[in-house]
């Protein structure tokens, strides 16, 4: 709120310089030569508290600029470091979901073995039972 008045400000202080430069020049009791020289200092000195005060403006805003960046660089190494995060907590679950798969895929593995094996000693007792009876029948 009081860096928006200093702009109201410099624009008070150049219109009072005007009138303070009229004002002296209506009660000067100076000569001609001598109030255009005091008119001329005042100039120079207006002219670098101008000059000045856009220096000091232009340092203030480089300044709030560069915490602008900082900030934002700050943010986006927030982000990066919680877009990490996620990418990690992702890659342990589908470690863990693949894991399981392979589990599944295992016990799978072994009760198709079993029941292969189990179908296979039934299929030869079978077989053995029909040589038996037709080995008997024809004697």
């Amino acid at each position: 709120m009081a860096e928006d008045s200093k702009i109201p400000s410099l624009g008070w202080f150049i219109a009072g310089l005007g009138v303070g430069a009229l004002v002296g020049i209506l009660y000067a009791p100076k000569s001609g030569r001598e109030t255009r020289e005091d008119l001329a200092n005042s100039a120079r000195e207006g002219k670098e508290y101008v000059r000045a005060k856009t220096k000091q403006a232009a340092e203030q805003v480089s300044a709030m600029v560069d915490q602008s960046k900082e900030q934002l660089s700050d943010l986006m190494d927030k982000g990066r470091e919680q877009v990490s995060e996620y990418v990690g907590r992702s890659r342990e679950a589908v470690d863990r979901g693949r894991a399981q798969w392979e589990q599944f895929v295992e016990r799978g593995k072994g009760v198709v073995t079993d029941q292969t094996t189990r179908v296979a000693a039934a299929v030869e007792a079978g077989r053995e039972a029909y040589r038996t009876t037709t080995t008997d029948n024809n004697s």
